[in-house]
């Protein structure tokens, strides 16, 4: 968080793809820049994104308010409103939160904690592979479970 605003040219939403960079402070700038403090002009929030992703993080989120910059970092990628951003139903993130708290979820405990069918769980926890949150234990049948992917 820090107190100042973003150029007008320059909206919030801009500010994890290419965009313009406009120095407030030139002089101050060019001092950074020549003590190899900046490699370039506007790619700094592009490599803070970028970082973010490689490190396997969720992408942070930047906001201006008030006269005020925020950039909200998370360091739990499958945190609720993340999981919300990917498309997830109310059932998947409930079973995923139930993952984090106990390690693994059976097709069974996911029906018992979502009170749905044995077909709902298993298109659910379907979907939860193919998003890449979930994955299979590698036993089949009644010795299956699910964790998180890493």
């Amino acid at each position: 968080m820090n107190e100042g605003k973003l150029p007008p040219e320059i909206p919030v939403e801009k500010l994890k793809t290419n965009h313009l960079s406009i120095p407030r402070n030139t002089l101050l700038a060019k001092i950074f820049y020549y003590a190899g403090f900046i490699e370039s002009w506007g790619h700094g929030t592009i490599k803070i994104v970028e970082n973010c992703i490689e490190q396997g993080l969720p992408e942070p989120d930047f906001s201006e308010e008030n006269g005020v910059m925020t950039v909200v970092f998370y360091k739990d990628k499958w945190n609720e409103e993340n999981l919300k951003k990917l498309g997830l139903n109310k059932r998947q993130i409930k079973a995923v939160m139930y993952v984090k708290e106990n390690e693994k979820i059976t097709n069974k405990e996911y029906q018992g904690i979502n009170d749905c069918s044995r077909n709902t769980a298993t298109n659910d926890l379907r979907d939860l592979i193919k998003k890449h949150v979930l994955k299979e234990s590698g036993k089949k049948g009644a010795g299956s479970y699910y964790v998180i992917a890493q």
